[in-house]
């Protein structure tokens, strides 16, 4: 699958522009952390822009992204995709998915940590990735009050299925998102 493939069913699917952004900023971390593993970074790139591609039609726990999942095939993309959108849950044991390798577990891990780093960036002086700090990041994720749709223990755990520090995933995807800033409305002014 090419990316402009998988960016035109996101488009489809999908008409709201923060959504369209997440999009794009989970496409831009697993696209990192592809190159980090030597993975292939249009698979996972694809993976990134496809994983929220039904949340506006199903927005619920028991739909999303369940249903979804038979869209993607009918469009024919291709099963290791579908099945990495479906491993991007927390509550993989009702979807019947196991996370059975990197890309699956990737996904996991940078979804939420990704929404929650474009947040902290938005409520910095200059709205500017380029200011954000780990420990900015984890000041941010005591305070439940602040982006209290995200889920904390999501993100943590996702550093423990990649088997890495917290803090170094936390810095590393950071530093995926700084390259589509712009693009994301995070650049600073």
């Amino acid at each position: 699958m090419k990316r402009d493939e998988a960016w035109e069913i996101l488009c489809e699917y999908t008409k709201s522009e923060r959504l369209r952004k997440h999009g794009l900023a989970v496409e831009a971390a697993m696209r990192a952390y592809a190159g980090k593993y030597g993975e292939d970074e249009e698979t996972w790139g694809c993976v990134g822009l496809l994983h929220d591609f039904d949340f506006e039609m199903h927005p619920t726990e028991d739909e999303h992204p369940s249903k979804g999942a038979p869209i993607l095939r009918e469009k024919g993309v291709p099963e290791e995709i579908v099945h990495a959108v479906l491993c991007h849950a927390s509550y993989l044991e009702r979807l019947g998915v196991e996370r059975e390798n990197m890309m699956d577990r990737a996904i996991f891990a940078v979804d939420e940590l990704a929404g929650f780093v474009i947040a902290v960036a938005l409520v910095r002086p200059n709205k500017s990735i380029h200011e954000v700090a780990v420990k900015s990041v984890k000041k941010k994720m005591k305070d439940k009050g602040f982006a209290r749709t995200v889920r904390r223990e999501d993100i943590t755990n996702g550093a423990e299925v990649l088997g890495v520090e917290l803090d170094e995933h936390i810095q590393f995807v950071i530093d995926s998102l700084k390259p589509v800033a712009n693009e994301l409305g995070i650049a600073g002014f």
